[in-house]
């Protein structure tokens, strides 16, 4: 074990090399942790590359943590100059064991806008560092700005070169899959679901088709996470969004869209109608198509109820979804928009061919619209049944919300 100043200094810049040549070895290196180890064991590295995982032998971290950090602020401070490469390595090693040091992050930027850094790589490094710590803010604020400045470079809102198209699909998807895998590794991680949600803001351009696959494709995650509410927040923007793009294809102009802020607050207000613009809802020709997705939520909410009693947080999207397909329904109705049937839409073009993917919604039997009268059905069902006494009080607490709120 290295004990005087000199060793300390050797050992660490030997793990921070290693490091550097575990990414030359295998570029496709997908996740990153800690292997507890108390003391070195072996006169071996403690930098450990099994497959496509990387491992840091924990005994070394109090070394290597303090020297890199130290290292990084002396440069900061301009009280010792480190080469760019060696800048580089530090904030790598730094950020893979610390991914909340602010300082390092923005070294980072600043090598990317000198054009040391390629933004790719860096969002990789992102990536592995959300794997070991997947809640890091300051990781998500640096994936946004890197998107942004990678959006500048490849003109994403009005570029039209070629392959333009496939590198905004493929930069969107991998976005994505990050946030995906986030969100599985840590329960109720906020922060991933808003950056989701900032991705299909600034990166899907209004596409139906990208809004209504999330839609599809969060189902399953929900179903298995009834009590994480951040999952549940992410349907409701995609069905605010989905009301909001559906209305500006039929009107044909720019009218506002339903994209809400980025809150730093989920929406679980107890009447559930903060974030729920009225812009978009009007003169939507999809009488059809919007009625039946929300039909499925509804479904969806109904199933988790039964299977799931006394979880306050299905009975709180359920409030949600009914208040959004409520206002959606009030004012289609003034402006004769509703149509008490599903019917035929080809308006299609601007999306994608939307409407192939409409097919997939209209499977299965139907089912009568939501409406009060089978809300109150429904709540009487849920209290005339043996469950918990949760689910009792939150059945009867959103029965209450029906009278005051949407019954007036």
């Amino acid at each position: 074990m290295a004990e005087s100043e000199e060793e300390v200094d050797v050992l660490v810049q030997r793990v921070v090399k290693d490091i550097t040549n575990a990414f030359k070895r295998n570029p496709n290196i997908d996740e990153i942790g800690l292997i507890q180890c108390p003391e070195a064991r072996y006169n071996r590295s403690p930098i450990v590359l099994v497959e496509n995982k990387l491992g840091v032998e924990s005994w070394c971290v109090k070394f290597l943590l303090p020297y890199v950090h130290n290292k990084l602020l002396l440069y900061r401070q301009r009280k010792q100059w480190q080469d760019r490469e060696v800048l580089v390595d530090i904030t790598c090693t730094l950020l893979l064991l610390n991914p909340d040091f602010t300082t390092a992050w923005n070294v980072r930027k600043e090598l990317l806008q000198h054009g040391v850094l390629n933004p790719e790589k860096d969002l990789y490094l992102g990536k592995l560092a959300l794997t070991k710590y997947p809640k890091s803010p300051e990781t998500w604020i640096h994936r946004r700005w890197v998107l942004q400045r990678l959006g500048q470079a490849e003109a994403w809102a009005n570029g039209n070169g070629p392959g333009h198209g496939e590198r905004l699909q493929r930069a969107l998807h991998e976005e994505l899959r990050v946030c995906a895998d986030a969100a599985s590794r840590y329960p109720s991680n906020y922060n991933a679901w808003s950056h989701r949600i900032w991705v299909l803001q600034h990166m899907s351009q209004g596409s139906v088709k990208v809004l209504h696959d999330e839609l599809s494709s969060t189902r399953l995650w929900v179903s298995m996470h009834v009590s994480d509410h951040s999952g549940f927040h992410y349907r409701q923007f995609l069905l605010k969004a989905l009301l909001g793009e559906l209305g500006q294809a039929h009107n044909g102009s720019q009218t506002e869209s339903l994209h809400p802020p980025l809150d730093p607050r989920p929406a679980a207000q107890s009447n559930g109608e903060a974030g729920a613009c009225e812009a978009g809802l009007t003169d939507d020709p999809h009488a059809d198509t919007i009625p039946q997705l929300f039909r499925e939520e509804m479904e969806l909410c109904t199933d988790l109820i039964e299977s799931y009693p006394g979880h306050e947080t299905l009975w709180c999207h359920r409030r949600h979804v009914f208040y959004l397909w409520d206002r959606w329904q009030k004012l289609s109705q003034g402006t004769g928009s509703l149509s008490p049937a599903v019917t035929d839409s080809n308006d299609g073009s601007k999306h994608g061919g939307y409407t192939q993917d409409t097919k997939r919604l209209k499977r299965g039997p139907v089912s009568p619209w939501p409406g009060l009268l089978s809300e109150h059905a429904f709540i009487s069902q849920v209290l005339g049944t043996r469950s918990t006494p949760e689910q009792g009080r939150f059945a009867r607490a959103y029965r209450k919300w029906l009278d005051s709120v949407i019954g007036q």
